[in-house]
């Protein structure tokens, strides 16, 4: 699979990562719903000194799903069992005023509980959940490694690559859903690469806002139809969506590095 081969010279050059590395990742069999939303929605979410990022005259909200592999601290191995993970994130659009892109968590679900206790006290929205990988999409880069892994379940349709969520607690928010990827068809449209090459998240850290930056290599895109749909987390996470997604999106993965986040100054 070569990706995005028709997306030379659209996709964004990289940043320089600041150091230390923090963290090095391998995000595998990548599933990505997304909807247009008003920007009015999206800005209640935004940091201090960040604002939605629009594309088309609107924001958007994701539906992301993961196998997390190999997660460790610098550019050490990945940690053992707390290292991969399913997960699955509702995320926003940001912009910074010297344009500076990211994205904002809504929720980040996760299959461990060290990892949700941790990333918690740091004000990353994780919850703590079930979630089970279809079986692998064959030709996937996770196919082999997520199949040996716990939480993986098996689909009814072998051609088909999604996430099933349950988080915990009677009335805990629950989320179904898969894409049939198209491996012949390279997302390479402006949409697809505004929505995917983000290098950092904008969040809150004891009251202020932060920039984590991230670097990673173009991720090889493909089209995709949704296969199945119901989702309780966008809805959970305070956006109202209605109909399927404007964009449906798959990705055998990327490795990405995460480096020393800043401080942004305050503009109030």
């Amino acid at each position: 699979m070569t990706g995005n081969l028709n997306a030379t010279g659209m996709w964004p050059r990289p940043p320089a990562l600041p150091k230390p590395v923090f963290s090095d990742q391998r995000w595998l069999d990548a599933v990505f719903l997304h909807w247009r939303i008003p920007a009015a929605a999206a800005a209640r979410f935004m940091p201090s000194s960040v604002e939605p990022d629009v594309f088309d005259g609107s924001s958007w909200v994701g539906l992301i799903g993961f196998r997390m592999e190999q997660a460790g601290l610098g550019t050490g191995p990945g940690i053992p069992y707390l290292g991969s993970f399913n997960e699955v994130n509702v995320r926003l659009y940001s912009r910074e005023p010297d344009g500076t892109r990211g994205v904002v968590f809504l929720s980040l679900d996760a299959t461990r509980l060290p990892v949700v206790l941790a990333t918690r006290a740091a004000g990353i929205p994780y919850v703590w959940s079930q979630i089970r990988q279809w079986q692998p999409f064959p030709g996937g880069e996770g196919r082999q490694r997520a199949s040996r892994a716990a939480g993986t379940a098996g689909s009814a349709d072998p051609s088909a690559a999604g996430y099933s969520v349950r988080r915990f607690g009677a009335a805990g928010a629950r989320s179904h859903f898969g894409v049939i990827p198209n491996l012949q068809s390279a997302a390479a449209d402006p949409l697809s690469i505004f929505l995917t090459a983000r290098y950092g998240m904008h969040g809150r850290f004891y009251g202020r806002s932060i920039y984590v930056p991230n670097t990673h290599h173009e991720w090889p895109l493909f089209n995709a139809t949704v296969h199945r749909l119901s989702d309780g987390l966008v809805k959970a996470a305070g956006i109202g969506v209605e109909g399927p997604p404007e964009s449906a999106l798959y990705s055998p993965g990327v490795r990405t590095r995460f480096g020393r986040p800043r401080m942004l100054e305050t503009t109030d």
